[in-house]
């Protein structure tokens, strides 16, 4: 799977270490042709369940809502007359908990990407439709029109706005997870990892941010021990043993991890987050459209909806994913620069 930072494109907000800290999940969705189609309605009219059969990876939650027809009458006329909002997925061939994977059903999308999809489509009074890919043919889709729309974890970036236009819904974050017990917090703070073992994942968008941290260090004097593990068994392990003291992953991951492991003798918890942007520019996941097709607006104005009538903090705190929240969903807001994509 692609990583921030070190591949073209920027391909996807998730990065590797993702993978790394969800588990027995195997590798994310990266390559491969094969695409999936779910479609998942609502229980009942007027309500989306939040979190089903997602294994624990989500708190189940019906969450009420409906139709709001001042905002589905934004939508493109195809879009309207077809009845529903095709979401596209790129979480083939494994998935990527908490944020898409196949449910314990062995059929269901499930996780808070195709769940947000769900609320959206709720609010535009369409069904969802959820086509499962691989990363590369979740973008095929969308420039084929096959895709209306995209909730993947896709961050924002200005090199993709020269294809796609966005609504962003989430932060696009990395964290710190520490044993439950440790009193240590990040706070922001590069100088509150001296003296500090933290392990990272190679070849990512954080390793390249916690290896600057430790560049600065050394320039006042202090010292910043970075470790790298095979897998993420040898990391979690590293960590319950005090081998390391932190370890730095992108958020979801992170949160997905703390809620697996919460009554277990290896409970972790967050210690900080930090932007995956880096200090410049807070990052930020969107809803990602064929650029000029009409759909940045409605779908910015169905979210703003859902944060402004709670919906949205439910579906947040269904996966743990509260301190990635926005206080309103953008169309087209600044992304990572060229530089970085």
């Amino acid at each position: 799977m692609p990583a921030h930072f070190t591949r073209r494109s920027l391909i996807r907000g998730i990065s590797a270490a993702t993978v790394a800290a969800s588990l027995a999940t195997g590798l994310a969705a990266c390559g491969g042709d094969s695409d999936a189609a779910t479609t998942t309605s609502a229980a009942k009219t007027g309500e989306v369940v939040i979190g089903q059969v997602s294994n624990g990876a989500a708190t189940q939650t019906t969450i009420k809502v409906s139709e709001v027809k001042s905002i589905s009458a934004e939508l493109p006329d195809s879009v309207k007359k077809s009845g529903k909002l095709v979401i596209g997925e790129g979480a083939l061939p494994a998935g990527f908990p908490p944020l898409a994977f196949v449910g314990s059903d062995q059929k269901t999308l499930t996780g808070s990407e195709p769940d947000l999809g769900r609320l959206v489509a709720a609010v535009f009074g369409l069904k969802p439709e959820i086509q499962n890919a691989t990363w590369e043919n979740m973008f095929v889709g969308i420039d084929s029109g096959k895709v209306d729309v995209a909730f993947s974890n896709v961050t924002d970036t200005e090199e993709r706005k020269k294809k796609y236009e966005f609504a962003s819904y989430r932060q696009d974050n990395l964290a710190f997870t520490v044993p439950k017990k440790s009193t240590w917090n990040f706070d922001g703070n590069y100088e509150n990892l001296a003296g500090k073992t933290v392990s990272v994942s190679a070849g990512t968008n954080q390793e390249k941010i916690l290896l600057e941290w430790k560049k600065k260090l050394e320039s006042e004097g202090k010292k910043l021990t970075v470790k790298y593990f095979q897998d993420s068994n040898s990391v979690y392990l590293a960590l319950s043993s005090g081998k390391i003291d932190a370890y730095l992953g992108p958020n979801p991951g992170i949160a997905y991890h703390n809620k697996q492991t919460a009554n277990t003798p290896n409970a972790t918890r967050t210690a900080g987050t930090y932007s995956g942007a880096g200090a410049s520019l807070q990052g930020l996941i969107a809803a990602t459209a064929k650029k000029d097709s009409g759909l940045a607006k409605p779908l910015a104005d169905a979210i703003n909806y859902l944060i402004k009538n709670g919906q949205y903090a439910e579906w947040l705190k269904a996966y743990n994913l509260s301190n990635e929240a926005v206080a309103k969903s953008e169309v087209n807001p600044p992304g990572l620069p060229l530089d970085n994509s």
